[in-house]
This record gives structure tokens, C-alpha cells and sequence, in this order.
């Protein structure tokens, strides 16, 4: 019966890590819309965009800003771990300022930072998100902040 439990919990752990990793490539990388509402419950509840409403429609309009900024979006996948109903992922993500982003014009300029999400799953769907993501890395190598003064080696 314990061997049944511990197979069971295994393929939740599994289950939850293939949602996580779609959610990444399917609603971040491709901008799927269909996609976020496959994935996302329906009163799914993103931590890391300031104070908005839950709801899949929030997702669906940070999309289309990302989107409308950030071009040749690719995420490669460094660490994924599961437990419980929380999936952590690590990754590097790639693209281009391509458009107006958070208030800056787009500079042309290609990016690469670093990023940790947090997943919480429940019921097959993502129902929390959190993101910390090297947002100073972001500005400096698009060019809206200056990147620190080098100085000459000893």
C-alpha cells in the first residue's frame, strides 16, 4: 500500500513539473492565449506584476505587453523542482527589445537573464505564479540604464 502511495505522489510530482514547463513554453515563450486558458484556473493569481485582479484575462493582457516589447522570446530550462503542489523552475531567458517596454522605446538590443519562477498547481491548472527575474540585468543590456563603470585590472 505505501509502495502504491509513493507512486502515486511521484506521478502528482510529475504531472505538476510537465504543467509547469508547459506553462513556461506554451503562455511565456509562444504567447499561446489558448494555451493560458488550458493551463491557468480560472482564478489564476500572479504575485510578481504589482496589485491586479486574479483571473485568466490578466494573464491574456500581460501577454500581449511582453509581447508587444519583447520579440524572439526563448527560454532554456535549467532546474526544475517539484514538491507538494509547488514546482520551482530556474531558467535563462532570451529575446530582443523590440517594442515599447515598460515605458522605454524599443532599443534593438538583445537580453539574457536569469529567472526563477514559482508554481503553485491545483486541480491540473496553475493557480499562483511568482517570478524574480534580473530586472537590472534586463535595463542595462537594453540599454535603459547604465551598465557599472569597469575599472582597469591591477
Amino acid at each position: 500500500m505505501a509502495a502504491n502511495l509513493l507512486v502515486s505522489f511521484d506521478m502528482t510530482l510529475e504531472r505538476n513539473k510537465d504543467i509547469a514547463t508547459r506553462f513556461i513554453q506554451e503562455v511565456f515563450v509562444k504567447q499561446d492565449e489558448n494555451a493560458a486558458d488550458e493551463l491557468a484556473s480560472p482564478d489564476f493569481t500572479p504575485h510578481s506584476w504589482g496589485p491586479v485582479s486574479p483571473g485568466v484575462e490578466t494573464l491574456k493582457q500581460a501577454q500581449r505587453r511582453v509581447s508587444a516589447g519583447l520579440s524572439d522570446a526563448r527560454m532554456d530550462i535549467e532546474d526544475v523542482i517539484a514538491e507538494g503542489d509547488r514546482v520551482v523552475v530556474r531558467l535563462t531567458s532570451h529575446g530582443k527589445h523590440a517594442g515599447e517596454f515598460m515605458g522605454m522605446p524599443a532599443s534593438g538590443k538583445e537580453y539574457a537573464i536569469s529567472e526563477i519562477h514559482i508554481f503553485r498547481i491545483e486541480d491540473g491548472k496553475v493557480a499562483e505564479h511568482w517570478r524574480d527575474a534580473d530586472m537590472l540585468g534586463l535595463m542595462q543590456q537594453i540599454g535603459a540604464m547604465p551598465a557599472p563603470a569597469t575599472t582597469g585590472s591591477r
